[in-house]
């Protein structure tokens, strides 16, 4: 018995061991058997809509606007593809992304009820499926979930996955009439936002508010490299108490764990890296129901949140890397790396 104690501690250990590795190696894998398990389930008509070569200029082509899209779109799909597809889309987020994801889609049809639109403009099978390359761990591939406020970017290359642009939207961001009737997507950002501002004192928001009127769009838009024009930052994270502070990381910490653990933990360790120079600006009133907008930004990452639109009831939310989006940065590194070897 003294000699399997160890035995048992050692197996437990290993376990442990391998389901740590498992959770921080995962994410490359998971997207590329569910690219290939897609892929695999298409015509050769729908693999010529679905398939690009990996610097064809679609690739960086992203918008989050009710529009038609080039790859494949779910309603074009046999009922089996849809479920390979939902795999492919729930690979790259986390629990809590994937719920957004298929909540915001489901919110065409209240769209389609509000409009009295005909399925076509408001269809929550309108959302595109486009795979960039040849999905394989080790090669240099990408693919983009894409429609009306869903916008997911991704990037691999040997073993690594980078998700950005990472955009999610909510229109209505509250339901207010039917069936559906108090349903909020995207809740949290909208109220660790303002939580955030209302938890500074009256100088600190003097710096915070960089304009009384909130931006009637993220400012970055639908640009492929993310940029602010002469934009002021807002106030400090150094200029915050710790329990200001704290807040403002639990809000980052929302807008990555969108993603699996593995990718989330790349967008945090940005965050580490960053420490108290993190800046946060909101524009608007402060009041729940006004128009407003905020952004946290970083020298590295940005993201932007804004609530103006049909009587402040519809959102934007992004994160942008300034030099990572599309993988650029590690396409960088690795295309340097090939060439000194």
């Amino acid at each position: 018995m003294k000699h399997l104690l160890p035995r048992v501690v050692a197996i437990a250990a290993g376990g442990i061991l391998l389901m740590s590795a498992y959770h921080r190696t995962n994410s490359a894998s998971m997207v590329t058997d569910a690219a290939n398990h897609f892929l695999n389930s298409l015509t050769p008509e729908q693999k010529a809509k679905a398939v690009f070569e990996f610097k064809d200029d679609e690739r960086m082509n992203w918008h989050f606007i009710p529009k038609e899209r080039k790859g494949l779109a779910i309603r074009e799909m046999e009922p089996y593809q849809k479920h390979l597809a939902d795999v492919l889309l729930i690979a790259g987020l986390s629990q809590q992304g994937a719920m957004k994801a298929h909540t915001i889609m489901s919110l065409e049809d209240v769209l389609k009820t509000m409009e009295n639109d005909n399925g076509e403009k408001r269809n929550p099978e309108k959302y595109y499926f486009s795979v960039f390359g040849t999905p394989s761990d080790a090669g240099v591939w990408g693919y983009r979930i894409e429609g009306h406020h869903v916008s997911q970017n991704y990037t691999v290359s040997n073993g690594i996955v980078i998700d950005g642009p990472s955009f999610f939207g909510a229109n209505p961001a509250e339901v207010r009439q039917g069936p559906r009737a108090g349903l909020r997507v995207l809740a949290a950002e909208e109220d660790m936002g303002r939580d955030l501002l209302t938890s500074l004192d009256d100088g600190q928001k003097k710096i915070a508010i960089v304009d009384p009127v909130g931006y009637k769009e993220i400012l970055t838009e639908a640009s492929r490299k993310a940029a602010l024009n002469g934009q002021p930052s807002g106030i400090s994270a150094s200029k915050m108490s710790s329990a200001q502070y704290q807040k403002l990381v639990d809000l980052l910490d929302l807008y990555a764990h969108n993603l699996p653990d593995q990718m989330a933990q790349a967008r945090m360790d940005k965050v580490k890296q960053a420490g108290k120079s993190i800046f946060f600006a909101w524009a608007g009133g402060p009041a729940k129901g006004d128009p407003h907008y905020y952004r946290v930004q970083t020298s590295t990452f940005l993201v932007e949140y804004d609530d103006t639109q049909n009587g402040a009831n519809h959102i934007h939310t992004v994160w942008r890397d300034f030099n990572g989006d599309f993988g650029l940065d590690m396409l960088q590194q690795h295309y340097q790396s090939s060439h000194a070897n």
